[in-house]
């Protein structure tokens, strides 16, 4: 069954419709959103984000308001968006398509703007958040609570900066709370080239790798300050291949919390 959530028409021979060689600019920190991912008494990892509004923006400024169209698909119970963008040269339209995920509050509207965060990504928009580095805020700089059996949080926390490299790559971040104060600060070496990549830092985990990591920690209750403890580090920033394995093999080999 196909169903069309929204679908804007656009004359495909619209002048000017589309920007040759358009280049789709990088995001800046007012733009970014920043939300805890997870919390445990130690202290919290957030992630880095952006929202439709960001994204609808973007098109406009780079392909006008009249070069792009969005639609929407369900196809076997998971909802598509489909962006689109007019290529003026070769006189059609240039789609890139990504699904949704569900949203535990107002589903259909969670999964369409989702799905069209993800399309928006696949044209490179807001992709350099993939090469922030993993970001930890320590219980020191935040207040945690507990209510019942989980850890919370009021904090609100807000990118004040942000710098690339040539590669469109994160290179620098800072990230303060609601009252101005710094809680995570980091910068790239100094001393690489732009775009140079060292051989024994780690300073952008991958999406999957954070999400294996921070997997295994909850399922041992291992904290991430007893990971850095032992390997003798003092951030995340400082982890080399070697002993991301490392930790990860240890990891996998721990029981569970619930059989400790």
């Amino acid at each position: 069954m196909l169903y069309i959530v929204c679908r804007t028409i656009i004359p495909a021979a619209q002048e000017g419709a589309y920007m040759e060689n358009g280049t789709i600019r990088l995001l800046r920190a007012d733009e970014i959103e920043c939300r805890v991912a997870a919390i445990n008494e130690k202290g919290m990892s957030l992630l880095l984000f952006k929202d439709a509004r960001v994204d609808q923006k973007i098109l406009d400024e780079t392909f006008t308001p009249f070069g792009w169209r969005r639609t929407h698909q369900s196809i076997d119970g998971n909802l598509y968006c489909t962006v689109e963008i007019w290529d003026s040269g070769k006189g059609q339209w240039i789609a890139k398509q990504d699904v949704g995920t569900t949203s535990y509050s107002e589903k259909e509207k969670g999964q369409a703007s989702d799905s069209f965060k993800r399309a928006c990504f696949n044209w490179g928009i807001g992709r350099e958040l993939y090469t922030a580095p993993f970001i930890w805020v320590p219980s020191t700089k935040a207040v945690i609570q507990k209510k019942e059996n989980r850890y919370v949080t009021q904090e609100r926390f807000t990118l004040c900066s942000i710098a690339y490299n040539s590669q469109r790559e994160i290179n620098a971040l800072c990230i303060a709370n609601s009252r101005g104060q710094t809680v995570f600060q980091w910068q790239k070496s100094a001393n690489l080239e732009p775009g140079e990549k060292p051989d024994n830092l780690m300073h952008s985990l991958t999406e999957a790798q954070r999400k294996v990591l921070e997997k295994e920690l909850e399922r041992t209750g291992v904290s991430m300050e007893a990971v850095l403890e032992r390997y003798h580090i003092q951030e995340l920033g400082e982890i080399t291949p070697e002993i991301y394995k490392k930790a990860l093999g240890s990891l996998k080999k721990t029981k569970p919390k619930e059989a400790a």
